[in-house]
């Protein structure tokens, strides 16, 4: 069965073309803990943003996501522009008694008169939005295809490094638990050398042995979390294969893991162990900064 599971960056875009209106969308997401939905879209096509949202949340359960939406009308949809004139006599009027005034020289320009406020004014004629909605969706569904092939290949990419690491991760444990029955022993054997020692101080305390005894116990036993930290590698496994978003599963996972090793270092003095432990940690520190990625 191959990966499943999703990047939480890509992009898409798509575009359709009727005789009326031209739609281009272009839709881009990266890393975020919740879906967010950023929309810009055109003024005339704004009572359509809750049903543009819903559209993509049916696709995407995290990131953020930026969706641009552009339309041209055409035909007898094109936009107008309107030009006021008195207000363009008003401005040329004003400026020629400031010239006189002032003494200045010069001349207004049309290209100055471009830049003055209400002299010309796009207008968009009155459209029904929903009528353009079959058209849009055709073009968010292309986008939103663009950008979900780019999530699921790069998706793949992050499984395939994170299954490697814990695969590592598998052997380090296994050297972990053939190594503990020798520090057992190790420690068994430090502590007949303490009995031994009090016997002859002439200071035996039973009490004091039994306090002795739990604290072997405790610190030497560490088969508990080698076997959370398999369960744990297991379940990470099947999160590969998911088909649903798993990126907060995993990220608590990698918490729980981190948990039992940390565990296993307090419990153990043993060098060789404590090595291994520091590479445990290692890998996955870097499986966690891909974890960031996963929806």
């Amino acid at each position: 069965m191959g990966y499943l599971i999703k990047s939480m960056t890509g992009f898409g875009s798509g575009e359709t073309c009727t005789d009326q209106l031209k739609i281009n969308i272009e839709i881009k997401s990266v890393n975020h803990r919740y879906c967010e939905i950023v929309l810009r879209v055109p003024r005339s096509m704004n009572v359509l943003e809750d049903r543009i949202r819903r559209f993509i949340q049916k696709k995407i359960a995290r990131g953020r996501v930026d969706v641009y939406i552009k339309t041209e009308f055409c035909g007898i949809n094109r936009v107008v522009v309107n030009v006021d004139e008195e207000l363009a006599f008003s401005y040329l009027q004003a400026v020629a008694q400031l010239k006189k005034r002032l003494q200045l020289a010069g001349e207004v320009t049309i290209a100055e008169l471009l830049h003055l406020n209400g002299v010309f004014n796009l207008e968009e004629p009155e459209q029904d939005a929903e009528q353009w909605w079959p058209a849009l969706e055709n073009a968010l569904e292309q986008a939103l295809d663009g950008l979900m092939a780019m999530r699921i290949q790069e998706g793949r990419q992050l499984a395939e490094d994170i299954k490697r690491r814990a695969g590592q991760i598998s052997v380090f444990v296994e050297e972990i638990e053939q190594r503990s029955p020798v520090v057992v022993d190790e420690y068994r054997e430090r502590l007949r050398q303490r009995v031994r020692e009090l016997i002859d101080a002439g200071t035996m305390d039973p009490a004091r042995l039994d306090a002795e005894v739990v604290l072997f116990a405790e610190r030497s036993n560490i088969a508990e979390e080698i076997v959370r930290l398999k369960s744990h590698l297991n379940q990470l496994a099947g999160c590969l294969e998911s088909d649903v978003p798993v990126g907060r599963k995993l990220d608590f996972l990698l918490q729980e893991m981190n948990r039992e090793i940390n565990t296993i270092a307090s419990k153990s003095s043993d060098l060789l162990i404590n090595r291994t432990v520091v590479e445990v940690k290692s890998e996955l520190e870097k499986i966690r900064e891909q974890v960031q990625n996963i929806e």
